[in-house]
Formats: structure tokens, sequence, C-alpha cells
């Protein structure tokens, strides 16, 4: 494959990759704490021609190369819902749930008692105080969550919301169902984070910027392929020429 092909290749794969980023975006618009990620690029130079043997002094090539995908970690809207359980994370917070697969991190604070009386998340994960998972009893009378994460309820406190943060929230990994995982261990959020109870925290994508961004990506990828194509005619015509013994 020559190197026209091959850089009009690598910008194709990156386009698809930034394709699939923005369409998992527009996908969790209405997904709550949701949080948008971007793609980055950057230029790979190769050192020489091709990857064949090339004479010296040949120039170099540059290709695309997809590097990651950033997180945007802007809040979002919050919206009133009256439901005492949910609660809005105002800062840099995470809420603590716990999974089949370990210790996982949520935005999502769309929160409720199941069968069991556990407080757990839309997606049934149990969500952790700083001495584990809270569970309630028809004795318990209405729950409330203060600002700083403390539950209380008729009995008195029943704990505090473990609320975390991170050194490096860039290295959070999407976990499926609007949760993260980290390799870095997680902090207490500071003071500057707060819980608005009533509320929950909308997705921080904004649609018609994702919409009108899958449009280009679209139509840079079509132009691409049209330029690709058009370079394929002009060598196949080349080479039928070069071939007619007449030089027709």
């Amino acid at each position: 494959m020559n190197n026209t092909n091959l850089i009009g290749l690598s910008r194709q794969l990156v386009l698809q990759r930034e394709l699939d980023v923005v369409a998992n975006n527009v996908a969790n618009i209405t997904t709550n704490g949701f949080k948008r990620r971007s793609g980055t690029f950057s230029e790979f130079v190769m050192p020489v021609a091709n990857a064949d043997a090339a004479p010296a002094g040949s120039r170099s090539i540059s290709y695309v190369s997809d590097r990651s995908s950033v997180l945007d970690l802007a809040g979002g809207a919050v919206e009133k819902t009256g439901n005492p359980l949910d609660v809005a994370i105002r800062g840099d917070g995470f809420l603590t749930v716990t999974t089949p697969a370990g210790e996982r991190f949520t935005r999502n604070g769309a929160l409720s008692l199941n069968e069991r009386g556990d407080l757990v998340t839309a997606d049934g994960y149990p969500v952790l105080s700083e001495q584990g998972p809270l569970a309630f009893t028809a004795a318990d009378g209405a729950i409330t969550i203060a600002g700083d994460g403390t539950v209380s309820t008729a009995q008195g406190i029943r704990g505090k919301l473990r609320i975390v943060a991170f050194d490096k929230p860039q290295a959070l990994a999407n976990e499926g169902k609007n949760l993260f995982s980290s390799r870095a261990a997680a902090r207490p959020a500071g003071p500057a984070t707060r819980l608005e109870t009533g509320a929950i925290e909308r997705s921080n994508v904004n649609g018609v910027t994702e919409i009108a961004r899958m449009i280009e990506i679209t139509r840079a990828y079509a132009s691409l392929t049209q330029m690709m194509q058009k370079t394929d005619d002009v060598r196949r015509s080349a080479l039928t020429r070069l071939a007619d013994p007449t030089g027709a």
C-alpha cells in the first residue's frame, strides 16, 4: 500500500474513533451525571518514506494517531426533583458504590431504597457510607441527607455518604452504567464538594454541539474517501496506459 493511502487510512481510523466517542456522548444526553468525552489526536511521523528501505534523505511522512479521549468534568445542569433521596453533587466529588467487580464511582445521584431497604443507585448498586452500605427499616421513618452527606432518620444519624475525589480524575476509566473505576486510590472530597438534596445533576452533554460535530466528522470521512478513490483512479489509469503496447 502506498503512502498516500496509508495517510488517508490513518485519518479514517481516527475519524471513526472520534465518531464513536461523539455517538456515545449523544446516547447519554439524558443520563444523570454523565460526563462527556472528547478525542485527542497527535501527529505520528515516520522516519522514512515507507516501510521498505528508502534512499538517504527521504522525506518523513506524517500520519494521524488516536492518542486518547479526555473526560470533561464540567458540571451538568442541576434539576430539582423533590425526592429527598436524590442528591446532586456540587464540586469534583463522586459517590462510592459497591458492585460485583468491586468499588466503583458515580455522579448519578438518583437514589432510592430497594425491597430490602438498602440505599441504592438507579441501577441497583448499594451506595456506601464511610462505614459501609446503608440499610433502613420502616421504623427509621423519613430519611434526610445533609449537604455534607450525613444521612439521618427519626432514629438519629445513620452514617455519612462516602464522597471521594481523585488527584488525577482524567485517569478514571468508564465501566458502563455511568460508573468509573480508578487504579489510583480515592481520597475524601474536600469541603468545597457539597450535596444538593432533592435534586439531580443532568448530563453535561450539549446535544446541539455534539450533533454538529457528528455531521462534521461524517462529511470529513466522506470527503477523504472520495479523495482516496480519485487517487486510485488516477493510478489505475496510469498503469493501464503503461501496460498498453500501443501507447494509446
